[in-house]
């Protein structure tokens, strides 16, 4: 069951854009949340009822589609993200995966996210599970963190979760790769655009000063094989190689970087050898 999306106010431009680009290619080549991390969030629910899930810029619903295969009685979820082509194709993704799962999609900022109203003989929900994947640098952390307070169910947890990209891997293909981009872009706009948003302090301080000061940190170690394809796809969804920036030269980066690939694979897969971080964070009983 799903119910009807519903834009709220405030809503940033800038990277709502770039996201739509490359929506239709993100669920597809994006790598999702790992089996043992989707476990972790599952244990924070299976001992409740009806649990319920919010995902804060939720993309394509890929933490919701890990947590449905991972804990199947989850009750329902709603998903945020400023993108309404992202959004469209969560609800692709996710709809075939839902069972008896209600979702709904919420187009906002987190900064700003406020329950959709529940429909006619519904009460309103309160998330016991709050998640951020990947786009937690791109938020206002400390306004999220208190609009997470305000909204949550008292047993509520919260989780932020990421990995990097392949901008900062350091794998010696993913480096040569770097080095052509950066020779498209130029070497400081592609720097600039590869690196993530830092916050004035690291999360676990901002964690730390907020109502969600009781924090575990798990790291899952993640091997990838990305075949040559794989990695041009993937590079079409990222905000430092999408196709926008090349300015009528993706072709021929393309072109280039797949010959860059095929021989730095020499007719294997590519690895990525990572690591998948989940901040699991709760509420001192006096803070909720």
């Amino acid at each position: 069951m799903t119910y009807p999306d519903g834009p709220l106010p405030g809503l940033p431009t800038d990277r709502a854009e770039l996201l739509a680009a490359a929506a239709a290619e993100y669920d597809r080549y994006q790598p999702g949340v790992p089996p043992e991390a989707a476990d972790l969030l599952a244990d924070t629910l299976r001992d409740l009822p009806d649990p319920t899930l919010l995902d804060l810029g939720t993309g394509t619903g890929q933490v919701p589609k890990a947590l449905l295969k991972a804990l199947p009685c989850l009750d329902y979820i709603e998903g945020g993200d400023w993108s309404r082509p992202m959004l469209d194709q969560a609800r692709t993704a996710l709809t075939p995966e839902l069972g008896n799962c209600t979702l709904s999609l919420v187009q906002t900022s987190a900064e700003v996210y406020a329950p959709l109203a529940p429909l006619p003989g519904e009460q309103w929900w309160t998330p016991d599970l709050i998640t951020c994947c990947r786009a937690y640098p791109w938020m206002s952390g400390p306004d999220v963190l208190a609009r997470a307070h305000r909204i949550a169910s008292p047993q509520a947890s919260l989780a932020i979760m990421g990995d990097g990209t392949l901008w900062t891997h350091k794998a010696d293909w993913s480096q040569a790769l770097r080095r052509l981009i950066r020779q498209y872009l130029g070497a400081v706009r592609a720097d600039v655009l590869g690196a993530l948003p830092k916050p004035l302090r690291p999360i676990q301080e901002e964690l730390a000063d907020s109502a969600w000061s009781d924090v575990s940190e798990h790291r899952f170690p993640v091997t990838r094989s990305w075949t040559p394809q794989r990695v041009l796809g993937y590079l079409r969804t990222t905000s430092f190689a999408g196709t926008g920036l090349f300015t009528g030269r993706h072709a021929a980066f393309e072109e280039e970087a797949r010959t860059l690939l095929d021989d730095l694979a020499d007719g294997g897969d590519l690895l990525e050898e990572t690591e998948f971080t989940v901040l699991l964070a709760r509420r001192p009983a006096g803070a909720r």
